[in-house]
């Protein structure tokens, strides 16, 4: 029996990127508290939230089996979220113009009914170029990155904001790291070939 594939995320790049995977799957929102806790490094939360979403929803279809994930900028151990408005992803760029951020991408395959529980992170170090003033503003008023974290939309125009991206698993910048998905899902008997 192939049990029900779920993405348990709003976001439209996770659906995108589930796509590619050509297997029928369904979404949900997850509907998790995404506050940092005190002390909480970017990778703990980024692993954290992935597995609070993927549980979030397992609860609500425990034959199905859940993907979840989360992705975090992590500037030298802060941790960088979602800007939300154009005011705070000016500042988040201007912080990281010239820096090296890591982009802490987790992911989380959940099925109750078997007890299958996986997690992993999936790490992307990005070497933001020097940027002017002005080019942050030109590049926010294309891209309205305010649901990206980190402001930065990589498969877009933000790619011109980057010298270098170094990962194992490139779609993980995006926000949902494939390869590992996939073995996930595989571990989980969902056959994707």
């Amino acid at each position: 029996m192939q049990r029900t594939v779920i993405l348990a995320s709003t976001s439209r790049y996770r659906r995108e990127l589930l796509t590619r995977l050509r297997l029928p799957f369904e979404v949900h929102a997850p509907e998790v508290d995404e506050t940092p806790r005190a002390g909480e490094t970017p990778q703990a939360l980024a692993q954290r939230l992935a597995l609070e979403k993927a549980n979030a929803v397992a609860t609500r279809f425990p034959d199905a089996v859940v993907i979840g994930s989360d992705q975090v900028a992590d500037l030298a151990g802060e941790s960088l979220g979602k800007p939300g408005d154009h005011a705070r992803a000016t500042a988040q760029l201007r912080r990281m113009r010239g820096q090296t951020l890591v982009f802490q991408t987790a992911v989380a395959v959940v099925c109750q009914a078997t007890g299958f529980v996986e997690r992993d992170l999936a790490p992307v170090r990005v070497v933001f170029r020097e940027l002017s003033d002005a080019a942050i503003e030109q590049y926010l008023l294309a891209e309205q990155p305010y649901d990206c974290a980190g402001s930065a939309k990589s498969e877009g125009l933000g790619i011109a904001l980057l010298e270098a991206i170094d990962s194992d698993d490139p779609s993980a910048l995006v926000g949902l790291p494939l390869i590992r998905t996939a073995r996930m899902l595989r571990a989980a008997g969902i056959d994707l070939l």
